[in-house]
């Protein structure tokens, strides 16, 4: 009856173990990216993604991209990194793809799209321009001259406009080899009367992200302002009420997990900027204006302001940083730990260079680990074997007092004085390990070089899920599981390889948590499955070198193995007497 009762509450202690880390990874754990294969009949196939088409816009108010880009004069931009063109109405960087990224993993398969016109899906676009008194000002409809007719970082272009009344504006565009566009605003007063002027810049963008925004992985409206980073700006924020902010330098734009679309205004400067939202259209704007100034007939005026918009590669980033003078690495959300995930993201990275993939970068990474950890690992298999030793003495004090709970923490914690053992630490390393799981988790979920990288056979992208399941046969059945069923490989391996593990501790004393750690390798298969493959590898190789390192440490000192079995053997219950042999009558003689 007791065992009847002990699994019932074993399994509803499970459960609500499983329900509860449900509600705490929707919270705090965003799943992994999608899956970028599928398997179907027994073949791995990419998986095709739609383009996403902001909720805001209809058929009615969107056209055809080539269209639009096709209505106006453009100067082509070409670069290492980037692709696209320049509308000469309004001086707008409105179409730009990042040519190192790519939207799958198909050979076919499109650039990333950072930036579309207005009026195509996904209009998204920066331009630079001015407010003022006393002057006609460009606006969105103003046609400009260019100096050239591609921008490269070898070939600045220069685009001009007169206003008819005296005063001549320019805008002089560069960029280099990564994300980042200069744009040199000049305005020349050659009227006969003062004029007042203010320059600007601006991002804008139709709908939000296609990216959640989560509490660990920020995504939406941000920017770094008298030099602390801002994260606390969401959509919803924006949509209720422009935010404005006063800021010396920094920079604002809008962060997707993996790109950004940023403005930088000259870091000597003080500017006005703001977060917008234009009511009934559902776009967005980051934008920003510098103090107004008096510019007399026959003098001018010059701001510099920088566009990034790209891929958020944390090196880059850093460069910017060091080179603008603002934190412009504050793109990416590391969190509180940030001091703790760089060093560990930084190795990773020189593990692949070094070795070309990073499933081997992680599996040597996870080896790394084990190594710095492997005295205290040691010091955790001596405390974990004492325990072993003591557990007659335990059983006997739990018996002795049994209805005298008590005295009976007393008793066990005057046995673990005499013995010098302690139950808590088998726990050290676990513990220790926990920042460097969540530091990888966070490398995976944010960091572009991860996106889309391959380890062996089936695993085509580290940071999204296992898709090899037998859920379907492995694909060989014609359906494709719901993805609360899509239980992969590797976070099968994950289950086996923690219940291996698990059989060579001592067994816990108390029978209901005895049931529980029988039960939690199966129910980690489950919590496991959303996560990045990347993880479920770090997983599934630190099970594996710390189930070699229990039988390394039990081969070095086989009498602890001996110990153990002894204590398994005195610690097991009694078998039930078996039943005696029917006695048989005696048959009569036959007459």
């Amino acid at each position: 009856m007791n065992d009847h009762k002990n699994m019932i509450l074993a399994i509803a202690l499970s459960a609500l173990v499983l329900i509860g880390w449900t509600v705490i990874a929707d919270t705090w754990f965003p799943p992994a990216n999608p899956p970028v294969t599928k398997i179907e009949e027994g073949r791995e196939v990419p998986v095709d993604r739609p383009t996403v088409t902001p909720v805001a816009e209809t058929p009615r108010t969107i056209r055809a991209r080539d269209a639009v880009l096709a209505e106006s004069p453009r100067v082509r931009i070409e670069t290492p990194r980037l692709a696209g063109s320049i509308n000469l109405a309004g001086a707008r960087i409105d179409d730009l793809v990042l040519t190192g990224e790519r939207e799958g993993i198909a050979a076919d398969s499109p650039p990333v799209r950072l930036f579309s016109p207005a009026g195509s899906p996904g209009a998204y676009f920066g331009t630079f321009g001015w407010t003022g008194d006393g002057l006609r000002l460009p606006d969105a409809e103003t046609a400009w001259r260019a100096s050239g007719g591609t921008l490269t970082p070898e070939t600045p272009v220069t685009l001009s406009w007169d206003n008819g009344e005296g005063q001549l504006f320019e805008i002089r565009l560069s960029v280099d080899a990564g994300y980042l566009f200069t744009a040199e605003q000049h305005v020349v007063n050659r009227g006969g009367a003062p004029v007042v002027a203010r320059p600007f810049a601006l991002v804008s963008r139709v709908g939000v992200s296609a990216d959640p925004d989560w509490w660990t992985m920020h995504v939406g409206p941000v920017g770094v302002f008298n030099g602390i980073a801002d994260y606390n700006n969401n959509w919803s924020d924006v949509a209720e009420a422009t935010r404005t902010f006063s800021t010396r330098g920094g920079w604002l734009g809008f962060t997707d997990k993996y790109w950004l679309a940023a403005i930088i205004p000259d870091q000597s400067s003080t500017v006005e900027a703001a977060f917008r939202h234009g009511r009934g259209t559902d776009s967005y704007q980051a934008d920003y204006t510098s103090a107004p100034t008096v510019i007399a007939p026959g003098r001018g005026l010059q701001a510099t302001t920088r566009l990034f918009a790209g891929a958020k590669e944390e090196a880059l980033l850093a460069s910017y940083t060091d080179a603008l003078g603002t934190r412009l690495d504050k793109a990416i959300d590391w969190g509180w730990f940030e001091w703790f995930m760089q060093p560990i993201f930084k190795l990773l990275l020189w593990l692949f260079a070094h070795l070309g993939n990073f499933g081997l970068a992680i599996i040597s990474l996870t080896v790394i680990v084990r190594l710095l950890l492997f005295p205290i690992a040691q010091k955790q298999f001596a405390s974990m074997a004492a325990m072993r030793v003591v557990q007659p003495k335990m059983k006997a004090i739990q018996e002795r007092y049994k209805d005298d709970k008590p005295k009976m923490q007393e008793e066990m914690m005057k046995l673990y004085r005499e013995e010098k053992v302690n139950p808590l630490a088998g726990c050290l390393p676990i513990f220790l390990q926990i920042p460097i799981f969540y530091a990888l988790y966070k490398v995976l979920m944010l960091s572009v070089e991860m996106r889309h990288e391959p380890f062996v056979l089936w695993i085509r992208d580290l940071s999204a899920p296992d898709p090899l399941t037998p859920v379907n046969l492995f694909g060989f059945l014609p359906f494709t599981p719901p993805s609360f069923l899509i239980i992969g490989i590797l976070p099968i391996l994950v289950g086996v390889t923690m219940w291996l593990q698990m059989r060579l501790n001592p067994a816990p004393m108390d029978p209901i948590q005895k049931q529980v750690f029988a039960i939690m390798p199966w129910i980690l298969i489950v919590i496991m499955a959303p996560f990045a493959a990347g993880l479920q590898l770090y997983w599934v190789t630190n099970n594996l070198l710390s189930i070699g390192q229990q039988k390394l440490l039990y081969m070095r000192h086989p009498q602890l193995k001996a110990q153990a079995e002894a204590v398994a053997t005195a610690t097991a219950p009694p078998s039930p007497p078996a039943d005696p042999a029917p006695k048989t009558k005696p048959r009569r003689p036959r007459k």
